[in-house]
């Protein structure tokens, strides 16, 4: 395996190719769940492991089953359900091994069956140019979990200081954590020279 190649494709999913900020996708957990850092984190580090885990399943799956018997077009359906088993598995656990977590997340946790950045890190493996096996879509599912974590605790640190700041009446909510967001991810668009 090439390590130009890994180091590459692992930035890109942080940066240029970001899930939430570069291709908008993830954005429900992005808004919903980066009030606090801690609660950011742990989103993040449960997204992760789903995006590492449905792209170990879902990739031999749809190149050993899917594609070469022509049921490509089955992937949608068998890569929710596989993401849903696999949500299914670290709501358990966190429920069983950390409560309070479990409780902070809250509806957002379940989501994350639903949440596009998954489900987009599994399709996209096989329609990126540059994912040619299955070692290169687990490290593009890594960089993309990684640029999830780091747009939700950068974003979760932003929503910090806008509470500590005095924002005009009209502002105040959604309209400033939606400019807030329109400007972090504004900032990732100075990447995209670099990888």
């Amino acid at each position: 395996m090439d390590i130009g190649k890994i180091l590459t494709i692992l930035l890109a999913g942080i940066t240029t190719d970001n899930m939430v900020l570069s291709k908008f996708m993830g954005i429900c957990p992005f808004l919903g769940v980066s009030k606090k850092i801690n609660t950011a984190l742990s989103m993040s580090v449960a997204v992760i492991f789903v995006m590492l885990m449905a792209t170990a399943a879902t990739y031999p799956i749809y190149s050993g089953l899917l594609e070469p018997n022509g049921l490509g077009y089955l992937q949608t359906v068998v890569f929710i359900l596989i993401i849903a088993a696999l949500v299914q598995l670290v709501e358990i656990v966190l429920k069983r091994f950390i409560p309070p977590l479990y409780s902070a997340l809250g509806i957002y946790l379940p989501l994350i069956t639903t949440n596009c950045a998954v489900l987009g890190i599994t399709l996209l493996n096989f329609t990126d140019a540059r994912i040619t096996n299955y070692g290169e879509a687990l490290f593009n599912a890594l960089g993309s979990g990684l640029g999830f974590l780091i747009a939700m605790v950068l974003f979760a640190g932003v929503r910090g200081r806008l509470e500590e700041s005095s924002i005009p009446e009209s502002l105040q909510g959604l309209p400033i954590t939606l400019i807030s967001a329109a400007i972090v991810s504004l900032s990732f668009l100075g990447f995209a020279g670099i990888v």
